[in-house]
């Protein structure tokens, strides 16, 4: 891709009602150009996730269900959103709503989301770079998401969480704006 054209980095918090067995932090790093976005999510402590064998990297529904990790985007007017899902795996899926979980269906890409796991000492790095396919960078609202499956427990990690159970389509949840890079 060419030079940077939109960054953020952000630290995602646990559900308070579903706390990490070991994770410690869960750490997301977006970059967003005219070519595509990358996704750089990081977990500390990860060394109990639970961590799906590699896949073909294909279009798969229900990444959710265990370890996974997601990128929500709006734009700053309208309630239509587009969800992904990216699996350690290598699946993904994307989604589109017409309203907060109404209308969904599947997101015509471009071509497939790159997805790369690795694992360095208790860290696990999931690395996703994702076509833009008319994503609106500029004017877009974001909501970054986890969910951490370890020794039998899920937790489910935001930028932050509304009031009662896990839900990460909820509005409130899309607190990021990227922003324009700092000239070094």
């Amino acid at each position: 891709m060419d030079g940077v054209g939109l960054a953020g980095s952000w630290t995602l918090v646990p559900h308070p009602d579903y706390p990490p067995v070991a994770a410690r932090s869960v750490r997301v790093d977006v970059a967003v150009t005219a070519d595509g976005w990358r996704l750089d999510y990081r977990v500390e402590g990860a060394g109990g996730v639970l961590l799906p064998e590699r896949a073909a990297g294909e279009r798969t529904d229900g990444l959710w269900k265990t370890t996974c990790f997601e990128l929500f985007v709006r734009a700053e007017e309208g309630a239509g959103y587009s969800e992904f899902n990216f699996s350690p795996s290598g699946d993904w899926a994307a989604y589109c709503f017409d309203l907060y979980r109404e209308g969904m269906r599947d997101l015509v890409l471009a071509g497939s989301p790159d997805v790369r796991g690795s694992s360095e000492g208790d860290c696990f790095r999931l690395e996703v770079a994702l076509a833009a396919d008319g994503l609106a960078p500029d004017a877009a609202r974001i909501g970054l998401s986890a969910v951490i499956e370890e020794a039998g427990a899920k937790s489910f990690w935001a930028l932050d969480h509304a009031a009662g159970a896990p839900d990460f389509h909820n509005r409130d949840c899309f607190t990021a704006r990227l922003a324009a890079p700092e000239a070094s």
